[in-house]
């Protein structure tokens, strides 16, 4: 036998040291990562964005759809609003199973952007002009506090465009990798109780950056969300950057700083920084956020590509360190962090304004308006003085500077077209997404379900005394914010009597503000749409049985047992 090496057994071998992998690079551009590792970030390299809107106006819209390039069709167009809606004959299992461009339709989703802007009549009038004339009446209110059309023809945009344009409103980024349309508190500059009007603040941040080539072109989404009202009444808690209006001892009233908050597959609550910002230095410190997510913001996987992943690695102290030091150039002010609310948020019903008029928050059902419906409301604004309207982040919107000598007229005339001021606490505190109807995400069917279910439960329970938010969503993307709902309602396909059938997977006790969380998933518990009403029914007959004096729903969820929530045990109370 050979005494050579090569016959020595592996045993007697010495032990190799495992070299580590070399940690692959997340695209970051301050860490020198600028080649594009990805398709989205290959076409955005390509091309600018912001150069789509000038093929527009005078390539496409006079060549029609066939011209498009599909780089800017499923990619750039996002930039000026436009995403494909979903083609009709595809239903939930063909969502993520069948080739984007045969998803398709050859029609127009268009968002509008408010960004917590007052809409006088003429606005509004403008905006459902649009909507009549060339979205086959459709429009709904979104909870970024948008204007969301369908049915939109490239031919159209030009037009469309110009009429807006010529009302204050604007399309630009209102998608894509960019700065989102903002989130304004509905009663800046009116609310008796407000701690400080941000208005100035939005107005500067949407004049230096909105279509600035500087920020067009982010690893993802950028939302952001200031309020000076102490309700928080634009959920900060879940945007990507968010001001809120604070009180420093010395310096009197600005804003705290908060980051990294968002939803989606992976929620995540926002960071506070604790710190104090005045007014004329908010669109700066903007900056310095949307440059961070920027310049080290992941790139290289679409779902770890938004700005709390970024932050929940380096942690609030290192992210604010960053944001001074390379950025601001200077420290930020220390202060306490504003004290958490437990608030409704929505602004619905009339209320004292701090000039002495009035401001009304009024509830279409889940968001879903029309262009009759918006023409109706400017004519009702012009008619009694209204001073103008702002859309809320909750689907609503308000009613700014109204008479006290008219308010009852005025909430009679709109009752009548469809927007209460005094709705139920279901219609108040119901959500839905786009849904299957129009999305190419959608696994079900979301607008008119959750309308269904709506006046379901105001017939059931016509008499209840308290709110119980209900948030649909059409897919696991959370657009309509179900995980933090006092019912959210994510949805999916589900098995019933061997077939697979639309449904929801239920998340129950979600909130913001003071309790903030991401609600209680039931263990492999999901009802079919079709079942949806019984069930919201159990579970609520349950909470009335159940609870203790002033306790409130998702303080109910966190305690009770499981068969009450499931609706596997239905206690006495208010019948079936």
């Amino acid at each position: 036998m050979s005494d050579s090496p090569q016959a020595a057994s592996p045993a007697a071998r010495p032990a190799r040291t495992p070299r580590p992998r070399p940690k692959r690079g997340e695209g970051q551009w301050a860490l020198g990562y600028r080649e594009p590792l990805n398709k989205n970030e290959q076409a955005k390299k390509d091309d600018n964005p912001l150069n789509v809107r000038a093929r527009i106006l005078h390539t496409y819209s006079k060549r029609g759809f066939d011209s498009i390039d599909p780089a800017d069709l499923r990619g750039r167009f996002r930039w000026m609003g436009l995403y494909t809606q979903r083609a009709p004959g595809f239903d939930g299992g063909k969502t993520a199973t069948v080739p984007e461009e045969e998803l398709d339709d050859r029609y127009f989703m268009m968002r509008v952007r408010s960004d917590g802007a007052l809409l006088p009549p003429a606005t509004v009038r403008a905006l459902g002009e649009v909507s009549r004339d060339h979205a086959r009446d459709t429009a709904d209110i979104t909870d970024r506090q948008n204007i969301q059309y369908h049915w939109i023809r490239i031919e159209d945009v030009p037009a469309i465009w110009e009429r807006l344009e010529h009302g204050g409103l604007v399309t630009t980024e209102a998608c894509g990798d960019s700065p989102r349309p903002f989130l304004g508190s509905p009663v800046a500059g009116i609310a008796a109780d407000e701690i400080i009007d941000g208005t100035s603040a939005l107005e500067e941040i949407k004049r230096r950056y909105i279509g600035d080539p500087e920020f067009s072109n982010l690893p993802r989404k950028f939302k952001t969300a200031l309020t000076g009202h102490p309700s928080h009444d634009v959920a900060p808690e879940i945007n990507d950057v968010a001001f809120v209006g604070t009180v420093h001892p010395e310096h009197g009233p600005g804003f705290d700083l908060w980051v990294g908050g968002g939803l989606s597959t992976n929620p995540m609550l926002a960071q506070k920084l604790g710190v104090w910002i005045p007014l004329d230095e908010v669109p700066d410190a903007w900056a310095g956020v949307a440059s961070i997510f920027r310049d080290y913001g992941y790139r290289r996987l679409r779902s770890r590509a938004r700005l709390k992943f970024l932050v929940a690695d380096w942690g609030v102290e290192k992210f604010r360190q960053v944001l001074e030091e390379e950025y601001l150039h200077r420290r930020l002010v220390d202060c306490p962090s504003p004290e958490t609310p437990f608030a409704h948020r929505d602004h619905l019903g009339v209320h004292d304004a701090k000039d002495g008029t009035k401001y009304v928050g009024l509830a279409p059902v889940v968001g879903r308006v029309s262009g009759t419906m918006l023409v109706a409301l400017a004519d009702a604004m012009e008619r009694h003085g209204v001073r103008g309207a702002r859309l809320t982040a909750y689907q609503k919107l308000v009613l700014i500077g109204v008479d006290p000598d008219v308010v009852e007229e005025l909430v009679a005339e709109l009752d009548a077209i469809g927007l209460q001021a005094r709705p139920s606490p279901w219609r108040g505190g119901t959500m839905a997404c786009t849904g299957i109807e129009f999305c190419k995400l959608a696994i079900v069917e979301t607008k008119d379900r959750a309308r269904r279910l709506v006046d379901e439960l105001e017939r059931r329970f016509p008499d209840l005394d308290t709110p119980i938010s209900v948030n649909m969503n059409g897919c696991p993307n959370a657009c309509a914010r179900t995980q933090t709902a006092d019912i959210g309602l994510k949805g999916q396909l589900v098995m019933h009597d061997g077939e697979q059938v639309e449904g929801f997977q239920v998340h129950l006790g979600g909130a913001t503000g003071l309790g903030a969380n991401f609600g209680r998933k039931l263990r492999a518990h999901k009802v079919t749409s079709a079942g949806l009403d019984d069930y919201v029914t159990a579970v609520v007959t349950n909470y009335l049985a159940d609870r203790t004096e002033g306790e409130a729903f998702a303080a109910w969820v966190h305690r009770a047992d499981e068969t009450l929530l499931t609706g596997g045990h239905v206690l006495e109370g208010r019948a079936l």
